[in-house]
């Protein structure tokens, strides 16, 4: 039996949640954690080979991939070089869940057009501020999160050993 004290959503917040739950950052939210993020959410359209954001810009937003699919990118030297493709159900710009944060990578639109979920930094920090469970969660997904890309890294770094020194990334 449902408890009729406990908050109803409508069908589009509730596809969101579905949407919102398979995305690693917000895989711990409960639903009434994930509505916070609702309002902040602004929906943009991409065309093939558009920018969405450059290598250092400041980290203004997290962008979840509704459609589309988006090279991450380094530049090295006068080249660009893929570290990552993401497409539907995955996000990107993590490192605005970080305060102060400058963009390691360039995201470009890779596919014909992209329908992405941008929300804002300011927005994000509020929910935080305000919240922080939330934030522990959050955190606790971005903290795993980069602990398997320090894992695909040292691994790479055996498999192609001497091309470059692990000391230079504390340098």
């Amino acid at each position: 039996m449902r408890n009729p004290f406990s908050k109803t959503y409508t069908e589009s917040e509730e596809k969101m949640f579905k949407f919102l739950g398979q995305i690693k950052f917000f895989e711990r939210l409960k639903n009434k954690e994930m509505i916070r993020f609702i309002p902040a959410m602004h929906h943009r359209k991409y065309v093939k080979d558009e920018v969405v954001f450059f290598s250092k810009d400041p980290s203004q937003a997290l962008y979840l991939v509704q459609s589309g699919d988006i090279c991450l990118t380094i530049d090295i030297k006068d080249n660009f070089e893929t570290i990552l493709e993401v497409k539907r159900g995955e996000a990107f710009g993590e490192n605005s869940l970080l305060e102060n944060s400058k963009r390691t990578y360039t995201a470009l639109i890779v596919s014909d057009e992209a329908e992405l979920i941008v929300i804002p930094h300011f927005a994000i920090q509020e929910v935080f501020d305000s919240n922080p469970k939330i934030k522990a969660k959050m955190m606790t997904s971005l903290a795993e999160y980069y602990n398997q890309n320090n894992q695909r890294l040292f691994r790479s770094y055996r498999e192609s050993f001497g091309f470059f020194s692990l000391r230079q990334m504390f340098e």
